[in-house]
């Protein structure tokens, strides 16, 4: 907690002269560090806090020096400080040649906030909650068609589920001959950012000669055709306003001086809202179902209230599955500038990454932090600085909201149907996917 300290007394003017540089951290080669990240992210978080404190250096390839911050004081610092300073988009360059240049994820500044404007609208409370039916619709019929009595592993087809219904609020196709091209392009390209041996050259080479890759390339053109059919579709539509989905509120959207939005920026936004909202929340769905069946008076107080018609528990239950098991272990933001934060002041061109594992994981916030107790979050809100699996700030995740919802309605179906218990009453230990972390054996159940 010193590096702590320093920042509170140095950025009020008082107390020791900010060392200049970075804070330490281990000494490893730059490729060393890079392959554990790549595999063990979470021990190597967990051991460096332990040797260093809240506040430390790590060194990844292609993304130069990240400085990792544990303690909620400075990540409110980051997530308050000014977005001109603390660069989100720059920080995310990995994902451009998979997004678009236009990706709400990867620009910054004024770009950033004409992009989140125009994604705003479909988030809102209201809009959001109509597409609650189509929800429960699509999660209660793949949960039908579900065996019974046999090991079953739940990551796969909450996969399914919430590409599917991706693919009906977000893309607005319904209909089944363009359905099927659809799912499975986009799932082809979904394995550029979910599998490691996919992703991997993409670290390997970098972000601008990503494309030089032909297999990399041929994934993405293969869901480019399709998008712009779909555009392309919904601009000849003539009930254009009617319509719910994303897609067509794209297509209707407007820029501040009343241009509507270009082909290439609905596609980039589309992939975005895709690979933000499939795999994030098909895993944080299948961690939630791995600790219920480790904790089966969890799971029954689950169903009894989910059968009540309440949501105080449901509700608990998603906030406590995304604070032990948050899917993303960390949040970027690139200095565009020098900026002195705890005690030290840190070069422009350094990555500052608040820490959701180790801040999730801190016993002065969490007492028993390693235990799933849904019931901290009943009376006790999740912290705006202390809660963090969506980031914070200007730049926090768009679809929070509505990765939440649609947690609550697949949830909320599966306790009504089945009765669940887990294959192997062992916990599952957490597999690095790429950049995610997902159950081991992809929550693996017996359904009953």
């Amino acid at each position: 907690m010193e590096a702590a300290a320093k920042a509170r007394t140095s950025v009020n003017g008082h107390g020791p002269r900010p060392l200049k540089g970075l804070p330490p951290g281990p000494r490893m080669h730059r490729v060393a560090q890079t392959a554990i990240w790549s595999r063990q992210a979470q021990w190597f978080l967990e051991q460096s806090r332990a040797r260093f404190g809240p506040m430390f250096s790590i060194k990844i390839a292609y993304e130069g020096d990240w400085v990792v911050l544990a303690d909620p004081e400075l990540v409110k610092q980051v997530f308050t400080g000014d977005p001109k300073v603390f660069h989100a988009g720059e920080g995310n360059q990995i994902l451009r040649p998979i997004l678009g240049e236009n990706s709400v994820l990867v620009l910054d500044e004024k770009k950033h906030i004409g992009q989140r404007k125009l994604l705003l609208p479909p988030f809102h409370g209201e809009r959001m909650q109509a597409y609650g039916e189509k929800m429960t619709e699509i999660a209660a019929r793949e949960i039908e068609s579900w065996p019974t009595g046999v090991p079953y592993k739940l990551r796969p087809r909450m996969q399914a589920i919430t590409l599917e219904i991706i693919i009906e609020t977000v893309f607005g196709v319904h209909d089944g001959e363009r359905m099927e091209p659809l799912r499975e392009a986009l799932r082809d390209f979904l394995d550029l950012t979910t599998n490691p041996r996919v992703l991997l050259p993409v670290l390997m080479v970098g972000p601008d000669r990503v494309n030089l890759i032909p297999a990399f390339r041929r994934r993405v053109e293969r869901v480019d055709r399709l998008i712009a059919t779909e555009i392309a579709e919904r601009r000849r539509a003539e009930d254009l306003v009617e319509r719910e989905d994303v897609l067509s509120m794209l297509v209707g959207a407007r820029h501040e001086d009343g241009s509507p939005m270009s082909d290439k920026e609905i596609r980039d936004e589309l992939l975005t809202l895709l690979v933000a909202g499939h795999e994030t929340t098909a895993t944080a769905l299948s961690w939630a179902m791995e600790r219920l069946t480790r904790h089966p008076e969890k799971l029954e107080r689950l169903r009894a209230e989910v059968l009540d018609d309440e949501d105080a528990y449901l509700t608990a239950t998603i906030q406590e599955t995304l604070r032990l098991r948050p899917v993303i272990v960390i949040v970027v933001r690139k200095l565009t500038e020098a900026v002195e934060l705890g005690g030290y002041e840190l070069p422009a061109g350094a990555g500052v990454t608040p820490c959701i594992h180790l801040i999730h994981r801190d016993p002065n916030i969490y007492p028993e932090p390693d235990r799933f107790l849904p019931e901290r979050f009943i009376d006790n809100p999740p912290g705006t600085y202390t809660w963090i699996p969506f980031g914070g700030g200007v730049r926090r995740c768009l679809g929070a909201a509505f990765a939440q919802f649609e947690m609550a309605v697949v949830l909320r179906e599966l306790v009504r149907r089945r009765q669940i218990e887990p294959a192997d009453p062992a916990p599952e230990r957490n597999y690095r996917r790429a950049i995610t972390e997902t159950p081991r054996h992809d929550a693996e159940v017996i359904l009953r």
